[in-house]
Protein backbone atom coordinates (compact mmCIF):
# COMPACT_ATOMS: atom_id res chain seq x y z
CA UNK A 1 0.00 0.00 0.00
CA UNK A 2 2.98 2.49 1.07
CA UNK A 3 4.39 2.28 -2.22
CA UNK A 4 0.95 3.74 -4.05
CA UNK A 5 1.93 7.31 -2.44
CA UNK A 6 4.06 9.81 -4.02
CA UNK A 7 5.62 12.22 -1.36
CA UNK A 8 8.09 15.02 -1.38
CA UNK A 9 9.91 15.63 1.78
CA UNK A 10 11.22 18.88 3.27
CA UNK A 11 13.84 18.86 6.20
CA UNK A 12 17.24 19.96 7.49
CA UNK A 13 18.57 18.82 10.52
CA UNK A 14 19.95 15.85 11.81
CA UNK A 15 16.75 15.21 13.30
CA UNK A 16 14.61 14.63 10.23
CA UNK A 17 16.97 12.05 8.58
CA UNK A 18 15.86 9.28 10.73
CA UNK A 19 12.25 9.97 9.17
CA UNK A 20 13.63 10.45 5.71
CA UNK A 21 15.35 6.94 5.75
CA UNK A 22 12.58 5.44 7.43
CA UNK A 23 10.18 6.74 4.52
CA UNK A 24 12.98 4.80 1.72
CA UNK A 25 13.13 2.29 3.25
CA UNK A 26 9.28 1.71 3.90
CA UNK A 27 9.09 1.71 0.07
CA UNK A 28 7.32 5.16 -0.33
CA UNK A 29 7.99 7.52 -3.22
CA UNK A 30 10.26 10.11 -2.39
CA UNK A 31 10.10 12.05 -5.65
CA UNK A 32 12.10 15.09 -4.67
CA UNK A 33 14.16 16.31 -1.33
CA UNK A 34 14.27 19.80 -0.15
CA UNK A 35 16.64 21.26 2.19
CA UNK A 36 18.43 24.92 3.37
CA UNK A 37 21.31 25.89 0.77
CA UNK A 38 24.89 24.58 2.40
CA UNK A 39 26.21 27.01 5.02
CA UNK A 40 29.71 27.86 6.05
CA UNK A 41 30.92 26.28 8.96
CA UNK A 42 34.08 26.34 10.89
CA UNK A 43 37.51 28.60 10.92
CA UNK A 44 37.83 28.05 7.45
CA UNK A 45 34.03 28.87 6.60
CA UNK A 46 33.84 25.92 3.56
CA UNK A 47 29.80 24.98 2.51
CA UNK A 48 29.01 21.97 4.71
CA UNK A 49 25.63 20.55 3.55
CA UNK A 50 22.70 19.82 5.68
CA UNK A 51 22.07 16.54 7.12
CA UNK A 52 19.11 15.61 5.41
CA UNK A 53 21.11 16.56 2.14
CA UNK A 54 23.94 13.82 2.67
CA UNK A 55 21.00 11.55 3.84
CA UNK A 56 19.03 12.07 0.58
CA UNK A 57 22.63 11.54 -1.20
CA UNK A 58 23.27 8.42 0.12
CA UNK A 59 19.89 7.23 -0.97
CA UNK A 60 20.47 8.84 -4.63
CA UNK A 61 16.98 11.08 -4.12
CA UNK A 62 16.37 14.23 -5.92
CA UNK A 63 17.54 17.22 -4.08
CA UNK A 64 16.69 20.84 -4.35
CA UNK A 65 17.98 24.07 -1.98
CA UNK A 66 15.56 27.11 -2.81
CA UNK A 67 16.93 30.15 -0.77
CA UNK A 68 12.98 30.89 -0.73
CA UNK A 69 9.64 29.43 -1.29
CA UNK A 70 6.86 31.37 -1.08
CA UNK A 71 7.35 33.14 -4.26
CA UNK A 72 9.39 30.32 -5.91
CA UNK A 73 7.82 29.67 -9.37
CA UNK A 74 10.39 26.85 -10.47
CA UNK A 75 9.26 25.08 -7.24
CA UNK A 76 6.04 25.62 -7.88
CA UNK A 77 6.07 23.84 -11.16
CA UNK A 78 8.43 20.80 -10.05
CA UNK A 79 5.31 19.99 -7.33
CA UNK A 80 2.48 20.37 -9.38
CA UNK A 81 4.74 18.09 -11.82
CA UNK A 82 5.09 15.58 -9.42
CA UNK A 83 1.44 15.96 -7.80
CA UNK A 84 2.68 14.22 -4.61
CA UNK A 85 0.03 12.89 -1.93
CA UNK A 86 1.72 14.02 1.11
CA UNK A 87 4.58 16.84 1.40
CA UNK A 88 6.43 15.53 4.46
CA UNK A 89 8.24 18.23 6.76
CA UNK A 90 10.45 17.61 9.35
CA UNK A 91 12.91 20.89 11.12
CA UNK A 92 12.52 22.18 7.34
CA UNK A 93 13.32 26.19 8.44
CA UNK A 94 10.77 27.68 6.47
CA UNK A 95 7.21 28.38 6.53
CA UNK A 96 5.25 26.45 4.62
CA UNK A 97 3.31 29.02 2.01
CA UNK A 98 -0.39 28.45 1.25
CA UNK A 99 -0.21 27.00 -1.91
CA UNK A 100 2.16 24.25 -0.89
CA UNK A 101 -0.44 23.37 1.42
CA UNK A 102 -3.29 23.15 -0.65
CA UNK A 103 -1.44 20.96 -2.90
CA UNK A 104 -1.18 17.34 -1.96
CA UNK A 105 -4.84 15.38 -0.99
CA UNK A 106 -3.34 14.22 2.63
CA UNK A 107 -1.56 17.77 3.00
CA UNK A 108 1.78 18.88 4.67
CA UNK A 109 2.14 16.38 7.40
CA UNK A 110 4.64 17.54 10.05
CA UNK A 111 6.43 15.80 12.47
CA UNK A 112 6.69 17.88 15.89
CA UNK A 113 9.40 16.78 18.64
CA UNK A 114 6.73 18.03 21.94
CA UNK A 115 3.51 16.70 22.77
CA UNK A 116 1.49 19.95 21.14
CA UNK A 117 -0.03 21.92 22.03
CA UNK A 118 2.57 21.95 24.16
CA UNK A 119 6.20 23.63 23.19
CA UNK A 120 5.21 25.07 20.02
CA UNK A 121 7.57 26.79 18.16
CA UNK A 122 11.54 26.01 17.29
CA UNK A 123 13.21 24.30 20.19
CA UNK A 124 10.94 22.05 21.85
CA UNK A 125 13.13 19.85 23.06
CA UNK A 126 15.43 21.95 24.55
CA UNK A 127 12.91 24.04 26.40
CA UNK A 128 10.81 20.97 27.83
CA UNK A 129 14.01 19.86 29.44
CA UNK A 130 14.69 23.50 30.94
CA UNK A 131 11.20 23.27 31.98
CA UNK A 132 12.13 20.42 34.32
CA UNK A 133 9.24 18.27 32.15
CA UNK A 134 9.41 14.40 32.91
CA UNK A 135 7.31 13.48 29.82
CA UNK A 136 7.60 14.50 26.61
CA UNK A 137 6.74 13.17 23.07
CA UNK A 138 6.19 13.59 19.41
CA UNK A 139 3.02 14.89 17.22
CA UNK A 140 2.48 14.60 13.70
CA UNK A 141 0.20 17.00 12.57
CA UNK A 142 -1.62 18.36 9.66
CA UNK A 143 -0.01 21.67 8.77
CA UNK A 144 -2.22 24.68 8.46
CA UNK A 145 -1.49 28.70 8.06
CA UNK A 146 -0.10 29.01 12.02
CA UNK A 147 2.54 27.84 14.57
CA UNK A 148 2.03 24.48 15.13
CA UNK A 149 -1.26 24.99 14.99
CA UNK A 150 -2.75 22.19 12.73
CA UNK A 151 -5.10 19.58 13.61
CA UNK A 152 -3.05 16.39 15.43
CA UNK A 153 -2.85 13.27 13.86
CA UNK A 154 -1.00 10.73 16.24
CA UNK A 155 1.07 11.58 19.07
CA UNK A 156 3.63 9.23 21.21
CA UNK A 157 5.14 10.07 24.36
CA UNK A 158 8.52 9.27 26.16
CA UNK A 159 10.03 10.19 29.39
CA UNK A 160 12.78 12.53 29.86
CA UNK A 161 15.48 10.91 32.32
CA UNK A 162 16.84 12.98 35.08
CA UNK A 163 20.23 13.16 33.25
CA UNK A 164 18.80 13.87 29.44
CA UNK A 165 19.98 16.79 27.86
CA UNK A 166 19.01 18.35 24.53
CA UNK A 167 21.87 16.03 22.63
CA UNK A 168 20.70 12.82 24.71
CA UNK A 169 16.80 13.24 23.75
CA UNK A 170 16.94 14.21 20.54
CA UNK A 171 17.65 11.52 19.01
CA UNK A 172 14.98 9.06 20.51
CA UNK A 173 12.90 11.26 19.73
CA UNK A 174 13.85 11.05 16.14
CA UNK A 175 13.71 7.62 16.13
CA UNK A 176 9.77 7.44 17.74
CA UNK A 177 8.72 10.09 15.46
CA UNK A 178 10.03 8.38 12.25
CA UNK A 179 8.13 5.29 13.18
CA UNK A 180 4.62 7.53 14.09
CA UNK A 181 5.31 9.31 10.40
CA UNK A 182 5.05 5.74 8.56
CA UNK A 183 1.63 4.68 10.83
CA UNK A 184 1.17 8.07 10.21
CA UNK A 185 0.50 8.15 5.93
CA UNK A 186 -0.58 4.41 7.07
CA UNK A 187 -3.55 4.66 8.88
CA UNK A 188 -4.22 7.71 6.33
CA UNK A 189 -4.12 5.63 3.13
CA UNK A 190 -6.47 3.27 5.69
CA UNK A 191 -8.73 6.20 6.82
CA UNK A 192 -8.14 5.17 10.23
CA UNK A 193 -7.24 8.74 11.60
CA UNK A 194 -9.49 11.41 12.66
CA UNK A 195 -7.36 14.87 13.08
CA UNK A 196 -8.20 16.55 15.94
CA UNK A 197 -8.22 20.06 16.33
CA UNK A 198 -5.47 21.16 19.52
CA UNK A 199 -6.80 23.07 22.54
CA UNK A 200 -5.05 26.44 21.90
CA UNK A 201 -6.25 27.28 25.67
CA UNK A 202 -3.21 24.98 26.45
CA UNK A 203 -0.78 25.68 24.08
CA UNK A 204 2.54 26.50 25.84
CA UNK A 205 5.66 28.24 23.80
CA UNK A 206 9.20 26.97 23.02
CA UNK A 207 10.90 29.98 21.15
CA UNK A 208 13.79 29.62 19.42
CA UNK A 209 17.34 30.02 21.76
CA UNK A 210 19.27 33.13 21.69
CA UNK A 211 22.81 33.57 23.45
CA UNK A 212 20.96 35.30 26.13
CA UNK A 213 19.37 32.24 27.28
CA UNK A 214 22.51 30.78 28.12
CA UNK A 215 23.24 33.29 31.11
CA UNK A 216 23.04 31.53 34.26
CA UNK A 217 20.90 33.71 37.00
CA UNK A 218 21.51 32.60 40.13
CA UNK A 219 18.37 33.84 41.69
CA UNK A 220 16.62 30.57 40.47
CA UNK A 221 16.58 27.43 42.34
CA UNK A 222 19.50 25.08 41.69
CA UNK A 223 17.28 22.24 40.35
CA UNK A 224 16.14 24.67 38.03
CA UNK A 225 19.68 25.70 36.24
CA UNK A 226 20.45 22.71 36.42
CA UNK A 227 17.42 21.83 34.32
CA UNK A 228 18.01 24.67 32.14
CA UNK A 229 21.90 23.74 31.54
CA UNK A 230 20.80 20.12 30.31
CA UNK A 231 18.67 21.52 28.07
CA UNK A 232 20.58 24.05 25.94
CA UNK A 233 23.26 21.48 25.16
CA UNK A 234 25.04 22.43 22.37
CA UNK A 235 24.35 26.07 22.46
CA UNK A 236 23.54 28.45 24.22
CA UNK A 237 25.36 26.69 27.31
CA UNK A 238 25.32 27.63 30.55
CA UNK A 239 27.72 30.52 31.65
CA UNK A 240 28.69 33.30 34.08
CA UNK A 241 31.35 35.33 34.98
CA UNK A 242 34.68 35.00 37.32
CA UNK A 243 36.54 37.76 38.13
CA UNK A 244 35.15 39.70 35.19
CA UNK A 245 35.87 36.94 32.68
CA UNK A 246 33.32 34.06 31.12
CA UNK A 247 33.11 31.06 33.13
CA UNK A 248 31.27 28.24 31.00
CA UNK A 249 29.70 25.68 33.22
CA UNK A 250 29.66 22.31 31.42
CA UNK A 251 28.78 20.03 34.29
CA UNK A 252 26.82 20.24 37.48
CA UNK A 253 24.39 19.02 39.96
CA UNK A 254 22.05 20.09 42.54
CA UNK A 255 22.97 19.02 46.01
CA UNK A 256 21.18 19.22 49.68
CA UNK A 257 22.79 22.25 51.79
CA UNK A 258 24.35 20.79 54.98
CA UNK A 259 22.78 22.43 58.33
CA UNK A 260 26.21 22.71 59.31
CA UNK A 261 27.19 25.03 56.42
CA UNK A 262 26.02 28.93 56.57
CA UNK A 263 23.58 29.96 54.09
CA UNK A 264 24.94 30.80 50.66
CA UNK A 265 23.62 33.72 48.94
CA UNK A 266 23.24 33.49 45.15
CA UNK A 267 25.78 33.36 43.10
CA UNK A 268 28.42 32.88 46.44
CA UNK A 269 30.83 30.02 45.79
CA UNK A 270 32.14 27.69 48.47
CA UNK A 271 34.91 25.40 48.38
CA UNK A 272 33.92 22.31 50.67
CA UNK A 273 36.57 20.01 50.23
CA UNK A 274 37.08 19.26 46.64
CA UNK A 275 33.42 19.70 45.81
CA UNK A 276 33.09 23.53 43.83
CA UNK A 277 29.71 24.97 45.23
CA UNK A 278 27.44 28.05 44.56
CA UNK A 279 24.58 29.30 46.21
CA UNK A 280 21.66 29.40 44.25
CA UNK A 281 17.63 30.90 44.50
CA UNK A 282 15.65 29.17 47.69
CA UNK A 283 18.39 28.90 49.81
CA UNK A 284 19.38 25.69 47.34
CA UNK A 285 22.84 24.89 46.30
CA UNK A 286 24.55 23.29 42.99
CA UNK A 287 27.86 21.62 42.68
CA UNK A 288 29.88 22.70 39.42
CA UNK A 289 31.64 19.30 38.52
CA UNK A 290 32.95 20.90 35.12
CA UNK A 291 33.97 24.26 33.98
CA UNK A 292 35.68 26.00 31.39
CA UNK A 293 37.08 29.68 31.73
CA UNK A 294 37.50 32.10 29.38
CA UNK A 295 40.12 31.04 26.47
CA UNK A 296 41.11 27.35 28.18
CA UNK A 297 40.07 23.84 28.08
CA UNK A 298 37.39 22.35 29.83
CA UNK A 299 38.67 21.14 33.33
CA UNK A 300 37.11 19.64 36.45
CA UNK A 301 35.79 21.68 39.02
CA UNK A 302 38.43 21.04 41.39
CA UNK A 303 41.05 21.48 39.17
CA UNK A 304 39.50 24.82 39.33
CA UNK A 305 39.50 25.54 42.41
CA UNK A 306 42.69 24.70 42.94
CA UNK A 307 44.32 26.88 40.24
CA UNK A 308 42.31 29.97 41.15
CA UNK A 309 41.79 29.96 44.63
CA UNK A 310 38.27 31.52 44.51
CA UNK A 311 37.78 33.10 48.05
CA UNK A 312 34.27 32.73 50.03
CA UNK A 313 33.25 36.49 49.61
CA UNK A 314 33.58 35.93 46.02
CA UNK A 315 30.32 35.41 43.22
CA UNK A 316 29.82 34.26 39.98
CA UNK A 317 27.61 37.30 38.16
CA UNK A 318 25.64 36.88 35.49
Amino acid sequence: MSQSLHLVFCGTPQFAVPTLEKLVVAGFQVHLVLTQPDRPKGRGLELVASPVKQAASRHNLPIYQPEKIKSNEELNSRLREIAPDAIIVVGYGRIIPKWMLELPRYGNLNLHASLLPMYRGAAPIQWAIANGEKVTGVTTMRIDEGLDTGDILLQQELGIAEDDTAETLAPRLAAIGADLMIETLSRLQATEITPKPQNHSEATLAPILTKEHGSIDFRRPAQEIYNRLRGFQPWPGAFTKFRGKVLAVTAARPVRQLNSQPSLGDGQLLLRGSQLLVGCGQSTVLELLEVQPEGKKRMAASDFARGYRPSQDERLSS
